[in-house]
C-alpha cells in the first residue's frame, strides 16, 4: 500500500484553496465531557472574527496571523473527509511560527491528532498531540534556536532543559511506541528550508507514524494509549471514522505572545498528496 508516487493523489492543485476552507481557531475542552469554553467572553469574540489569512504563494499554502501580530490564528480544512491513508507534504515554516497537522479532526479544526510543527522556543516537531481529545504530548525533545552575533535565528538545537517552558517529563515520551532522539531530528532538518512529512494514519483508533525527510520521528497506537484524560472509546464517538486534514495557525498567549508566532511569520505547505487505503 502507497509504496511509490503513482499511488498518490495530490489534494492541492499549487494555485487555488480549490478543496480547502478556514475557520476560526476557537477553544475547545481539552478532552471530551469537560466543562464547554465560555462563549461570551472578549478572547472569544475576537477569535471568531479571524480565520487566519490563507493564500497560494509559489505553488504553496501560505498561512498567517491576520491582521499580522493579532494573536489570533485559524484552521485550514480540506473540505473531503479520510480514513486510513498516508499524507505527503513539504513545510517551510519561519521562525517563530507554532503549527501543527490535524488528522481525523472534527469540522472545527481544534478536535483531532496533531502531528507537531512547534517551530519555536519549547517547540517539537514530529510528535503527536490530543488536540481536544485529552491533550495527551507525545514528544521525546524540545527545541531553540540557535542565534548569531546580531540577534538572527540561524537553526536550530536543542533546549536547555533549565529553562525551558515545556519540561520533559517521563511520561511524554512514554505515550509513544517510538521516538527518535533530539539528536536523530536534527541531523535531518533543514533550516529555512523545505522538510518533507510522511504520515501514516491507520485504524479506528489510529496508528499514527511520523516520517519527516524518511527518518521516523515518532509513531502512536492510540488504542493502546494510557491518560488520564484520553479515553479511546469516547474520542472514537467524538470523532468519525473519517476525518478532516488541517493546517494550523497557532495563537498567541499572554506566555508567550509574539515568541509563539512572529507578527509577520508564516508557514508553507506544498506537494500535498495523499493515499487512501
Amino acid at each position: 500500500m502507497c509504496k511509490n508516487d503513482a499511488t498518490f493523489t495530490p489534494i492541492f492543485d499549487e494555485k487555488t484553496l480549490a478543496g480547502w476552507h478556514f475557520v476560526p481557531r476557537l477553544p475547545v475542552p481539552r478532552a471530551p465531557g469537560q466543562p464547554e469554553p465560555d462563549t461570551t467572553t472578549e478572547e472569544y469574540r475576537c477569535a471568531m472574527q479571524t480565520s487566519g489569512k490563507w493564500t497560494v504563494e509559489d505553488g504553496a499554502i501560505t498561512g498567517r496571523q491576520a491582521p499580522p501580530g493579532c494573536g489570533y490564528g485559524g484552521y485550514l480544512l480540506t473540505d473531503g473527509v479520510y480514513g486510513d491513508f498516508e499524507l505527503v507534504f513539504e513545510a517551510h515554516p519561519d521562525w517563530p511560527a507554532d503549527t501543527g497537522i490535524l488528522v481525523r479532526t472534527s469540522s472545527l479544526g481544534s478536535q483531532g491528532f496533531q502531528i507537531l510543527l512547534d517551530h519555536r522556543r519549547s517547540g517539537n516537531i514530529g510528535g503527536i498531540y490530543g488536540n481536544g481529545i485529552g491533550g495527551f504530548h507525545g514528544i521525546n525533545f524540545t527545541l531553540d534556536a540557535k542565534y548569531d552575533g546580531h540577534g538572527n535565528p540561524v537553526g536550530l538545537r536543542l533546549e536547555d532543559p533549565s529553562t525551558t517552558l515545556e519540561p520533559m517529563t517521563p511520561d511524554k515520551a512514554a505515550i509513544l511506541d517510538y521516538a527518535a532522539t533530539g539528536e536523530q531530528f536534527l541531523s535531518i532538518w533543514k533550516w529555512n528550508n523545505w522538510n518533507e512529512f510522511k504520515i501514516r494514519v491507520e485504524g479506528a483508533s489510529p496508528r499514527i507514524t511520523v516520517h519527516i525527510n524518511d527518518m521516523k520521528i515518532s509513531e502512536i497506537d492510540t488504542i493502546a494509549l494510557k491518560h488520564p484524560l484520553y479515553n479511546a472509546a469516547v474520542v472514537r464517538d467524538l470523532l468519525s471514522p473519517k476525518g478532516h486534514i488541517a493546517f494550523e495557525i497557532h495563537d498567541n498567549d499572554p506566555g508567550m505572545g509574539e515568541a509563539r508566532w512572529a507578527p509577520n511569520a508564516a508557514c508553507r505547505w506544498r506537494n500535498i498528496r495523499i493515499c487512501e487505503f
